[in-house]
């Protein structure tokens, strides 16, 4: 991978710019022309190093519901069972993980209510129980990938922008929707992309940048830049962590643990006892198996007699990765988290 992929890849995850022509902005700060990085996107979008460019939408800031679920499949059923969960459309994510438990996958939907439909319309479908596991509480989430000049590759930190509270009390009205509906698939890769999206929802550019500023400042939106395939780019090792903590020191733990550079996410999920005793959730990245193996014993160090118990269960395939999708209708479909 050649010197301005690698800008372009460590330049762009988040932060495009709201402005008339941002590829432009952007390829003076990285010192490259505006055409070299439009083409630069188009190139790792085609060739799979890039999942999808664009802003990133937050569906519990939408008055969503999300929820993480896992379920026990036999092997032999294995790739039925992966059919019909992945065909559900309020589906966003689905992986495989070495565990007895081994299909893991968000479920978004419009309203907090229906995430216990679809997880009915799964067992439902496959007779399998489902395991839910919604966040009780977020101490981390984002992460980009930074790649060397000499190969090497890693992640670092990513947060999210300032909400301002003062704005959390409106629900998306028409045009909201309308513009996540043009933006959801992605952003035009042209010189001036938010003229095309301002046509497609029938507003004025500058009217539309408005109101996508607007989104980032309610939370709406995460951020707006490239999602990257950390898989294809050599970012091998992906381990899900899950510990046993005590109750009245997980918060404290947590954003203790979120601290760390080489935690991606980290939450508070409800136990299943006796099945699932864990409630702490922390994702880590690596290299490879070693390197997140390495990190695991660094968060037992610094957990110390608090930890009852861990597991860590790494990811052997993707099964299905989207993001946000919103029907027509007003439905969510799913979301990027």
């Amino acid at each position: 991978m050649d010197s301005q992929t690698i800008r372009i890849i460590n330049g762009m995850q988040t932060g495009f710019p709201l402005e008339l022509r941002p590829f432009a902005s952007v390829g003076t700060r990285l010192h490259l022309s505006e055409e070299t990085i439009i083409q630069g996107i188009r190139n790792l979008l085609e060739t799979g190093f890039l999942t999808r460019f664009g802003p990133f939408f937050n569906a519990e800031r939408l008055g969503g519901g999300l929820t993480l679920a896992a379920i026990r499949v036999p092997d032999d059923d294995y790739a039925t069972v992966a059919e019909i969960v992945n065909a559900q459309p309020e589906v966003a994510h689905n992986y495989a993980r070495e565990h007895a438990l081994n299909m893991w996958f968000v479920v978004a939907t419009e309203k907090r209510p229906q995430i216990d439909e679809v997880l009915n319309r799964i067992t439902a479908l496959t007779g399998l129980e489902v395991f839910d596991l919604p966040k009780l509480e977020e101490f981390r989430l984002g992460f980009a990938v930074r790649l060397g000049e000499d190969g090497a590759i890693d992640t670092h930190p990513q947060f999210d922008p300032a909400v301002d509270k003062a704005l959390t009390n409106r629900m998306p009205d028409d045009l909201d929707r309308a513009i996540i509906t043009a933006t959801q698939a992605g952003l035009p890769l042209e010189p001036t992309p938010y003229h095309r999206v301002a046509a497609t929802v029938g507003v004025g550019v500058e009217n539309l940048m408005h109101r996508l500023e607007e989104m980032l400042r309610r939370g709406w939106i995460r951020r707006i830049g490239l999602a990257t395939n950390h898989y294809r780019l050599g970012l091998k090792g992906n381990g899900m962590s899950v510990w046993n903590l005590p109750d009245d020191q997980v918060t404290t733990l947590g954003q203790r643990i979120a601290g760390l550079d080489f935690v991606t996410h980290c939450y508070r999920r409800p136990r299943h006892p006796p099945t699932w005793p864990y409630n702490l959730f922390v994702m880590v990245h690596g290299a490879d198996r070693a390197m997140v193996g390495e990190r695991i014993g660094l968060l037992e160090e610094l957990l110390g007699p608090a930890n009852q118990g861990h597991l860590v269960l790494h990811s052997s395939r993707i099964l299905k990765k989207t993001g946000l999708r919103l029907r027509t209708s007003g439905g969510v479909d799913g979301c990027s988290v």
